[in-house]
């Protein structure tokens, strides 16, 4: 049976690593913040010793049946998965949330260690948690990424034509990755969307210089960057 002292000790780490996680996902505003994580790594820290807690009477016990904590544990990860997939969110074309479920996810883990006494292995995972959220944050910064966009051109049918569109949306800056073209018969209108790749540092401008360009060209009815 695990003493009081340990029990203490492991729910003390695991709020430990919980509140530095927090404290990180907190101060950038993340939808799992402080409280989040901290009663992420807890409660499993407490599932894992309960589980122990719970099979360590009939542990050495003669007889088929072999107790297994781990089970509830692999439950516990299980679950978390389940909350980690409801915290992404897909806007367009913009996916949010998925450093947050992973996070969610490592937390878990990092509890599961404490509780069962692995303080090392906690330990150590909970310096690679904040060196990545930390240290590689700063770093990300100064890796050169793109940054994908869309810009919808409505066109009546005396407008450019698709393809004239394109050369000049590429003329500005912008790679353009598909076309998707939509007509409308009835009102004698046509769509073309672009999906377009720009760098990150560039997309304010492009964007601006595209649309003003586009709203003043002759033929052309609506223009929208998203």
């Amino acid at each position: 049976m695990i003493s009081e002292r340990d029990v203490f000790i492991r729910l003390g780490l695991a709020f430990f690593a919980g509140l530095l996680i927090g404290l990180d996902r907190e101060s950038h505003g993340r939808a799992a913040g402080l409280r989040t994580t901290i009663l992420v790594c807890v409660s499993a820290a407490l599932g894992m010793i309960f589980s122990e807690q719970l099979v360590a009477p009939f542990m050495g016990i003669p007889g088929t049946w072999r107790p297994d904590p781990g089970r509830l544990a692999a439950g516990m990860l299980t679950g978390m998965g389940f909350l980690g997939a409801g915290s992404i969110m897909h806007q367009e074309n913009v996916v949010r949330g998925v450093t947050t479920a992973a996070m969610l996810w490592y937390t878990t883990v990092l509890g599961l260690a404490f509780g069962a006494g692995q303080i090392v292995l906690g330990l150590a995972g909970l310096g690679i948690a904040l060196v990545v959220l930390i240290a590689m944050s700063r770093l990300e910064k100064h890796i050169k990424s793109d940054w994908y966009g869309r810009v919808s051109i409505c066109c009546g049918t005396d407008g450019p034509s698709e393809t004239e569109l394109r050369k000049q949306v590429e003329s500005m800056g912008a790679i353009v990755n598909s076309v998707d073209l939509d007509y409308n018969l009835q009102q004698k209108q046509r769509t073309v969307v672009f999906e377009v790749r720009v760098r990150p540092a560039d997309e304010f401008e492009v964007s601006t210089r595209m649309v003003s360009h586009f709203a003043k060209q002759p033929g052309v009815l609506q223009v929208k960057w998203c």
